[in-house]
């Protein structure tokens, strides 16, 4: 950029022609699927780590006399955090494309 020259600031009002705002439907539903898959993945892994280290904790629980059954409390409050991950991977539905604009134009009204 020369003295001469000032930047362009965009005006919100023009869309930008270097831009292609047509996703094909197709890339939309396989971003989303990919999205899907990764979240599942994460979940079984979560899972995997949650009862690996709890069967550790019920194993030194048991080798160490077995007395007051400690680790109840991590079972319980990491297994909370287990059910909210399964519940936001499995139950929790995704936004359609009506929902995404409507919250897009409630957001412009602001």
């Amino acid at each position: 950029m020369t003295a001469n020259q000032s930047p362009v600031e965009p005006r919100p009002d023009v869309p930008d022609p270097t831009v292609d705002h047509a996703v094909p439907e197709e890339d939309v539903l396989r971003g989303r699927a990919v999205e899907r898959l990764k979240k599942k993945a994460d979940f079984r892994m979560h899972l995997l780590v949650y009862v690996l280290v709890n069967s550790a904790l019920v194993i030194i629980w048991a080798m160490t006399g077995s007395g007051f059954f400690w680790p109840a409390f991590f079972i319980v409050g990491w297994g909370i955090g287990v059910v909210a991950n399964a519940a936001d991977v499995y139950l929790v539905k995704t936004p359609t494309e009506e929902q995404i604009t409507e919250e897009m134009e409630r957001l412009r009204r602001r």
